[in-house]
């Protein structure tokens, strides 16, 4: 009996090893089919790059040749002018998105979740800014005396949008700083909802225009080479002061030295008399005056703004932080950025030569196959994440 239940014993082992390997085996599998899967794709990416980039070089030395003809004969190519065109729009536009991103990587450093709210913290700038300004116009100050007119409408972006990050933070995150990350995402969801039908509520669902710009502002002028409007050349430098000025701070001052310890290990950083839930709401008010200044960059730009503006740029500032490395503030606006000039030059370089109709009408999909194109080939972004020893381990 002995013998026969060791044999038994035995024998369900030997079962049992065996369906261990039998299921180790289907989940190799599976994980070299993904794997394959992944690969295909990256190819796939690769091969549609090149090949457009080839067939784009080959219409622009000659419209006739045969490899253009066959694959867009309707294709007319582009001049240098009008590239220098294009990538400058999507520069100016890439500074925008880039602006935003460093709401998010700033959030998510410290706290570890997306706040897609924040795109409705940019469209509260917006809102703001067409508001003054349209007040100033009024009142007949904004011809008159059109430079102080536009620092007061930045100031009086920059606090509104402050103001929101701050109290978003104080009411819908800050009651649920120990939960499980999900929960503060589903929290930014609704409170960007809430927000958009705020803004419907008490401005209407219709769009709103800011005032015409002096014609001296809309005026192109040369640097290095390229034609740049006045509109796409303050959006450029401010958003380039902006960075810089972020940087110092980050870098350069207690509080920044505040904030990325905190970013690094909460627990930490209070028993070193660090103020923990000041730090988080300093972070949230940068990230806002942040936003504050998109919004208004975003009204002299496009005149423009809707309670659904934040919606797009912020998930595709959402999609620049990734690009850069999520927690990366310099990769964020170089996520940005490189948003901004793939989706601008991309549907021309790219698509057109491959026959691809409506391109006009596909930034948008560009800007988001750049976002998967990179975490294929890249998956902690351009520049590398940064995250708390937490997010790491």
């Amino acid at each position: 009996m002995h013998l026969g239940g060791l044999r038994c014993n035995s024998t369900t082992v030997t079962l049992g090893t065996d369906v261990a390997t039998t299921h180790d085996a289907k989940r190799i599998s599976r994980v070299l089919w993904v794997d394959r899967f992944l690969t295909f794709i990256r190819l796939a990416f690769v091969v549609v790059i090149a090949v457009g980039l080839f067939a784009f070089i080959a219409q622009q030395i000659d419209p006739q040749n045969p490899l253009a003809r066959w694959l867009n004969p309707d294709a007319t190519g582009l001049t240098a002018p009008q590239f220098k065109g294009l990538l400058v729009t999507g520069l100016a536009q890439g500074a925008m998105y880039g602006l935003i991103a460093l709401g998010y990587s700033m959030v998510y450093g410290v706290l570890g979740f997306i706040n897609f709210a924040h795109g409705e913290v940019f469209m509260a700038g917006a809102m703001s800014g067409m508001i003054t300004s349209n007040k100033l116009a009024d009142a007949g100050l904004w011809e008159d005396a059109f430079l102080f007119c536009l620092a007061f409408v930045v100031i009086t972006s920059i606090l509104i949008s402050t103001a929101v990050a701050v109290i978003m933070e104080r009411i819908a995150y800050r009651p649920l700083r120990g939960a499980p990350r999900l929960i503060p995402l589903i929290t930014s969801i609704g409170v960007s909802f809430f927000l958009q039908n705020v803004s419907v509520v008490l401005l209407g669902p219709g769009a709103k225009s800011y005032p015409s710009l002096p014609t001296w502002l809309s005026q192109k002028r040369s640097l290095l080479g390229f034609e740049i409007e006045g509109t796409k050349l303050v959006v450029l430098l401010t958003a380039a002061v902006s960075m810089a000025g972020l940087w110092f701070l980050v870098e350069r001052t207690k509080t920044g030295k505040a904030m990325r310890a905190v970013a690094e290990d909460k627990e930490i950083a209070a028993l070193m008399g660090i103020d923990v839930n000041r730090t988080i709401v300093t972070t949230f008010a940068v990230g806002g005056a942040m936003a504050g200044v998109a919004g208004i960059l975003w009204g002299i730009l496009f005149r423009s703004v809707i309670h659904t503006t934040g919606f797009l740029p912020g998930i595709k500032a959402f999609s620049a932080a990734v690009v850069g490395g999520i927690g990366n503030l310099g990769g964020a606006m170089a996520g940005g950025l490189s948003l901004g000039a793939a989706e601008a030059t991309a549907p021309l370089v790219l698509l057109e030569p491959l026959g691809v109709d409506g391109v006009s009408q596909l930034r948008d999909a560009v800007a988001f196959a750049v976002l998967i194109f990179v975490l294929l080939v890249r998956p902690s972004g351009l520049f590398g994440e940064r995250l708390s020893e937490d997010d790491r381990a």
